[in-house]
């Protein structure tokens, strides 16, 4: 077992010199900070695997990540899938090896000098971005490979025990479409054959949930390519439970205070200037359209037209706060190779909302917008989540917009309203927005998933650039402050995330299709004419499988497509206004009286139950 030294934060390896007195803890196998050691180092091994196969080939980076690692390599001839069972063979070589990691150090100039010897333009430009001029250069060495690298790794390789190479995407150099374009190999390691056996069933789990297949099963949607990549066709039952997911938020929206709004898709290029977004967004945003008066832009937020909206009438205290919500269609750029179904699109649409409020009411606000997140988060089957408050980097002050107090007054705020609500949060340092700090909720899905939706954000900056003003008490004039938030995140990922939450059996009241009828033949189909009118009447949303079909091929089709409740109909049911009820996920249930089945599902509907 692998063990590591952490002094402070920083992760060490069991060779590192201690030059000074420090707190050691020692990491153990439970430790997810231990496994990226692990994997790490498994990145280590493929690359000397590929150098032994394929010599000519050109080191990037091997970083570990959540899943696994990969590694960049520059290499003429595109790897096959071949290469990729020899490179994990050799692997297991360099495994039984059990060569030492030593670390060692050299001059920056040496290294720099071999690296440029042997034409490994990425390891140069890693040296010359990551260390300065007379510093020593880390270096990990295994047998014959050596790779510029800061640690830790395991002592040897032949503690990278159970691994396993996965796949191969492309990358551009420096994520740059100009530059060449590499080969990334992606691979995975664990302690233990049965962690990786465990890992690989967990990804056919998730392979089953995949939103696209689903999506094209059930018939909810599609990206057409003729049309344009990430641009999404919502189909009939899609439609329908984006129809119920928008009623919900806007009657939410409505109960909780907000006014509903609706702006344009294009503006002018000018208000995006003041916005300020096209200084610091411009590369998320669709070049300008030329019209007859000015340059356009579709816009990729809706707050400058809600800001618009306030301003277009004078404001006192007592209209604080005013709170806009719009779900609105916003464009951004994405590159071809980013986009992945409904969970990364280039149009979508926003449940964004804007409140305009004094500094003294700003900690209620968001503490109420946290308060609508778990709302939503709940209503629609997610019981655990983590929160992200996303702080600036005072060093880095050109990729933000605001003074010191501003920003001390806004961070402050947000860590404020978390601690009244008593939910735990991890701060991360420099991931604020341009404009101010943020609070990101992750939902937890069934797969143990995390997925990034909800946000609330804090913004001083754009009620100073809008020149924004309230009537204070005082009679004088004041500046409100903003709080930006997104609850669905997107209607469109939020669509995909509830979709491989539940594996597309979603709850009755999400189900584009609550309940199919089944008649078992064509003398039963007046009866069923019946049901569906009553079914329908009591509000639910119906289908009459009305084909000239076997009963059975009837309820195979309609099993297919995931719908709650099937009903069959026969001389029986007719006979006694009944129905005879099959459940998804319990089978064949009998038959019942139809005013009771319109019961019972009328208050699955009212509860929003998720389990039937």
């Amino acid at each position: 077992m692998y063990s590591a030294q952490q002094t402070g934060e920083r992760i060490v390896d069991l060779s590192f010199p201690l030059t000074e007195d420090v707190a050691l803890e020692l990491l153990k196998e439970a430790d997810p900070a231990a496994l990226q050691v692990v994997r790490h180092s498994a990145a280590h091994v493929m690359a000397t695997a590929v150098l032994e196969l394929f010599p000519e080939t050109k080191l990037g980076h091997g970083p570990a990540t959540d899943s696994g690692f990969f590694y960049d390599f520059y290499r003429p001839t595109p790897f096959t899938p071949p290469d990729l069972e020899k490179i994990e063979a050799k692997m297991a070589e360099v495994v039984a090896r059990d060569e030492k990691f030593v670390h060692e150090f050299e001059s920056r100039e040496e290294a720099l000098a071999e690296f440029k010897a042997n034409d490994d333009f990425m390891k140069v430009h890693f040296v010359e971005k990551f260390t300065k001029p007379g510093e020593l250069v880390s270096l990990y060495r295994n047998g014959s490979f050596v790779d510029f690298c800061r640690g830790p790794h395991v002592p040897s390789t032949g503690r990278v025990k159970a691994f396993k190479v996965t796949t191969i995407a492309g990358a551009y150099w420096l994520g740059d479409e100009k530059n060449p374009q590499l080969q990334r190999v992606y691979g995975t390691a664990f302690y233990s054959q049965k962690d990786l056996d465990a890992h690989f069933k967990h990804l056919e789990e998730i392979k089953a949930r995949d939103h696209r297949v689903l999506g094209k099963q059930l018939d909810l949607f599609s990206i057409q390519e003729i049309a344009g990549a990430g641009l999404i066709f919502w189909h009939p039952k899609g439609g329908i439970i984006r129809k119920v997911m928008e009623d919900w938020m806007r009657e939410e929206c409505l109960r909780r205070g907000y006014a509903l709004v609706y702006t344009p898709h294009v503006m002018r290029r000018e208000l995006w200037k003041i916005s300020g977004h096209e200084g610091f967004y411009h590369g998320n945003m669709y070049t300008p359209m030329e019209l007859d008066d000015a340059e356009y832009r579709l816009k990729p937020m809706n707050c400058p037209g809600h800001i618009l909206i306030y301003k277009d009438t004078p404001k006192s205290y007592r209209d604080l706060p005013v709170r806009l919500a719009e779900l609105g269609n916003v464009y951004r750029y994405e590159r071809s190779g980013t986009m992945h179904g409904l969970l990364r699109v280039r149009g979508f649409t926003q449940d964004d909302a804007h409140i305009f409020c004094t500094p003294e009411q700003i900690e209620d606000e968001v503490v109420a917008c946290i308060d609508f997140a778990q709302a939503v988060l709940t209503t629609f089957g997610f019981i655990d989540f983590k929160v992200e408050l996303s702080t600036w980097d005072p060093n880095d002050r050109k990729s933000y917009a605001g003074s010191d107090e501003n920003w001390a007054l806004a961070v402050n705020s947000l860590r404020t309203a978390l601690a009244r609500k008593n939910i735990p949060y991890h701060e991360i340092p420099g991931e604020a927005a341009f404009y101010g700090p943020k609070i990101d909720i992750k939902l937890v899905d069934v797969l143990g998933r995390l997925w990034q939706l909800s946000t609330v954000q804090f913004d001083f900056n754009l009620p100073a650039r809008f020149e924004l003003e309230y009537t204070g008490e005082d009679g004088e004039k004041h500046q409100p402050v903003m709080v930006h938030r997104a609850l669905f995140g997107s209607v469109e990922r939020f669509f995909g995330v509830l979709i491989e939450h539940y594996a597309g059996a979603f709850p009755l009241w999400l189900a584009p299709v609550q309940v199919g009828l089944v008649p078992i033949s064509e003398k039963h189909l007046a009866y069923a004419e019946q049901v569906k009118a009553k079914l329908e009447a009591a509000g639910l949303r119906v289908e009459l499988d009305s084909r000239n079909e076997k009963m059975n091929a009837k309820i195979r089709d309609f099993g297919m497509q995931k719908m709650p409740f099937i009903l069959v109909m026969g001389d029986k049911e007719a006979a006694a206004e009944a129905v005879s009820v099959r459940t998804r996920g319990k089978g064949d249930e009998g038959s019942v009286a139809l005013a009771e089945f319109i019961a019972r599902a009328q208050c699955l509907l009212e509860s929003k139950a998720v389990a039937l």
